[in-house]
């Protein structure tokens, strides 16, 4: 199958991300951590920062309805640093093995706030390496909304059928599928390279 384009997720594939690393320095309390993370700074609320929502307005969002925990939730922006995991190397060793390879365009779509996603950029050089990189926050737009697929298709002019996607998220990979283009599930790194080898592409 020929392939002309790489596109990688970043959080989760590339660079390790999680608020449990933030909050098990905050909750003494295993079982309260998981309450916060799962009602109140939970996965949909982060998601809305993805979607381009600013953190001021979700922050004051949660802190009325939990007061008791304005501490808690501010840290998830004064500390986001501190969300961030390891860097997955090998993954970073295919992407630049990948950009040395001219059958191929390398290119990143990334569910990130647009307030925090140039401190990343900042921390990690090999994000300025690809050819372009759709920032969700940026475009007001998240994975797995048809249309980011659809913007990322059109702005850098992609065959879908020509187009690799790789995301740690099954449900963005579903949706990648729905807008026509080949995907890997990613797992690990081994899973990843033994993927790529099914697309004729070895490291």
């Amino acid at each position: 199958m020929h392939l002309s384009t790489i596109v990688f997720d970043l959080g989760g594939v590339m660079i390790g991300w999680d608020p449990r690393n933030l909050y098990r320095k905050i909750f003494f309390d295993e079982q309260e951590m998981e309450y916060f993370l799962a009602n109140v700074c939970n996965h949909d609320w982060n998601h809305q920062q993805d979607a381009g929502r600013t953190f001021e307005a979700g922050v004051a969002e949660v802190v009325a309805n939990f007061p008791h925990y304005e501490s808690q939730i501010r840290a998830y922006q004064e500390r986001w640093v501190e969300t961030l995991g390891e860097v997955n190397t090998e993954v970073v060793e295919m992407q630049q093995a990948l950009l040395r390879d001219p059958r191929y365009r390398v290119l990143a779509l990334t569910n990130w706030s647009h307030e925090t996603f140039p401190i990343a950029q900042g921390l990690f050089p090999f994000l300025a390496d690809f050819e372009g990189t759709l920032v969700s926050g940026v475009e007001k737009l998240a994975k797995p909304d048809l249309a980011i697929y659809e913007l990322l298709i059109q702005r850098y002019e992609l065959v879908p059928q020509e187009t690799l996607f790789i995301d740690d998220s099954l449900i963005n990979v579903q949706a990648a599928e729905m807008a026509g283009l080949q995907t890997i599930h990613f797992q690990s790194p081994a899973q990843l390279a033994t993927a790529f080898q099914v697309y004729g592409i070895s490291f």
